[in-house]
């Protein structure tokens, strides 16, 4: 049975767990060990399906943190929570994602291209998403010709090299936020059908700032909704994802997109259009 594809059921959702102090959206909330334990257990309760794990930030321009560091983050939570959920490893660094799935992980979300390697060894499934640059220049003035078939090209090409390698399961991500403007990350999500050429997709909108652009600019101002002011746009656009054919939606708000969830399985796939406004 396949651990990431979810084929002609409803759309999966993935439960953000952030055990970082500047992560863009609840830094800081759930650093603490027990904290991010108690977290997971709620959005377990709430009807996720897995359970993502991180402990670096990749917001746009956040900074490295030291390998031992971030092991000290996730290592315990992932032993916590890993006997009851699926639990991913949100890293870049290989040397954390070999321990984080000895400590009970079970998926790699590699947002950074360096895990091929680790998922085939160790024969895991394997999340691969798409960003040009890094979190701390991705954000710099990025440009595309075509950013839909620019960053297509790009996944499929890590796609085939883990399927050269014996990755067993491949998602792709289209890196919706990492290195793309508004105008880049709407044209991704009116595309992300085009997506499943190359396999299941994973979706990860929720709370980004083009969601607080738009939400602003609805409401008749130039200034963004902040963070905890954008769960309508974000519930929005991962309903459009599920009706185009998501696996996955990875959300920091569990409960209610678990509800929209429901909802949209009950509806057939419209053909649908995003568009920025």
């Amino acid at each position: 049975m396949s651990l990431l594809s979810a084929g002609d059921g409803p759309t999966r959702v993935m439960g953000i767990i952030n055990v970082t102090p500047d992560s863009f959206s609840d830094g800081g909330q759930f650093l603490d060990h027990d904290a991010a334990i108690e977290h997971g257990r709620r959005l377990l309760s709430e009807g996720a399906h897995y359970l993502d794990i991180g402990g670096e930030s990749s917001r746009p321009g956040s900074s490295r943190v030291p390998e031992q560091e971030e092991l000290d983050r996730v290592l315990p939570v992932i032993e916590a929570l890993s006997a009851d959920a699926v639990v991913s490893i949100d890293t870049m660094k290989a040397s954390v994602a070999r321990a984080a799935l000895a400590a009970g992980a079970s998926i790699l979300n590699d947002v950074s291209s360096v895990l091929v390697d680790v998922a085939a060894t160790q024969g895991v499934p394997l999340i691969t998403m798409h960003m040009r640059g890094t979190p701390a220049t991705m954000q710099d003035d990025p440009q595309y010709d075509d950013v839909v078939e620019e960053v297509y090209a790009s996944l499929a090409h890590t796609v085939a090299e883990a399927k050269a390698a014996g990755v067993p399961e491949i998602m792709v991500d289209p890196g919706v936020g990492f290195g793309k403007t508004e105008q880049h990350n709407m044209n991704l999500l009116g595309a992300i059908d085009r997506f499943r050429d190359l396999g299941p997709v994973l979706l990860a909108a929720s709370r980004k700032s083009f969601i607080g652009a738009i939400h602003g600019r609805s409401d008749g101002t130039d200034e963004p909704a902040g963070v905890s002011d954008r769960l309508e746009g974000s519930i929005s656009i991962a309903v459009a994802g599920a009706m185009l054919g998501v696996d996955i939606i990875r959300v920091h708000d569990v409960r209610a997109t678990v509800q929209a969830m429901r909802v949209v399985g009950q509806q057939s796939r419209p053909t649908i259009s995003l568009q920025s406004s």
